[in-house]
């Protein structure tokens, strides 16, 4: 979790307003803007579109929810196969010492934009991106996952059952990103997925998960409608890619 431990004195979090400061530099500088000129061209290539149509805007964010709720369904299912290990994945994510709820959804939104855009722009863009010219798609899209799993490794909520989780999340952000050929859709659905793993999953915020597995209940209705969820959303999430990637090669093809 990307911590902020500073405050002012009014309330403020002052570590989130240095972080939403450093973010926007950061995607100034990524995307192509500032010094070195001499790599302007290939930080604006690696970083891929800034600007989106508006049907890309719409099925990009269509995409970018559907991925977050594949994501926190696929959760739901591995938990009701095992007992759900609260104390692991709750290790390293104590914001108990932020005084106020409003404030810790402050943590948790700025943490959550913070590994959107950087893990975005590393994996998807400077990453899978230069892969994707020289080598085709499946490379770039399976070394990037395949590095980005291993940098959550070290995790304590990384468990046996996480594992083809997190590869899986590497893998369909790839596919967003050359769908959409931008990160921006990616970014939001990892942000989104990201508010939700701070706020339910690692801390507790707006709850706490307490099914048990079906090797205690049996398959009954949750773990049903769970499963048919997962039947739907994702199949839907790939179709959703496919228009993606249509409309974006057509506002390609006419610039």
């Amino acid at each position: 979790m990307y911590g902020l431990c500073c405050w002012s004195p009014r309330g403020v979090p002052l570590g989130g307003s240095v972080e939403i400061l450093f973010l926007g530099l950061y995607l100034w500088w990524v995307s192509g803007n500032g010094p070195p000129r001499s790599t302007s061209n290939t930080r604006r290539s690696a970083f891929r579109c800034l600007t989106l149509s508006r049907a890309q805007w719409a099925w990009g964010l269509f995409v970018a929810l559907l991925f977050a709720a594949t994501i926190h369904t696929a959760i739901v299912f591995v938990f009701r196969l095992v007992p759900f290990p609260a104390e692991a994945f709750r290790r390293g994510y104590d914001i108990s010492i932020v005084p106020s709820v409003p404030l810790r959804w402050v943590a948790i939104v700025i943490s959550a934009a913070s590994a959107a855009i950087c893990e975005e722009t590393g994996f998807r863009g400077y990453m899978q991106q230069p892969i994707e010219q020289r080598f085709g798609i499946v490379a770039g899209v399976l070394i990037s996952s395949f590095f980005f799993t291993v940098l959550h490794l070290n995790k304590s909520w990384a468990l046996l059952g996480m594992v083809p989780i997190v590869l899986g999340v590497g893998v369909l952000l790839g596919v967003i990103a050359w769908g959409s050929g931008s990160l921006i859709p990616g970014m939001i659905g990892h942000f989104v997925m990201d508010v939700g793993l701070f706020a339910y999953w690692w801390t507790g915020l707006i709850g706490n998960f307490t099914a048990k597995p079906i090797s205690e209940t049996g398959p009954d209705r949750s773990f049903l409608v769970t499963c048919v969820a997962l039947v739907i959303i994702v199949p839907t999430l790939m179709l959703a890619i496919d228009r993606l990637r249509k409309v974006s090669t057509i506002r390609a093809a006419a610039i």
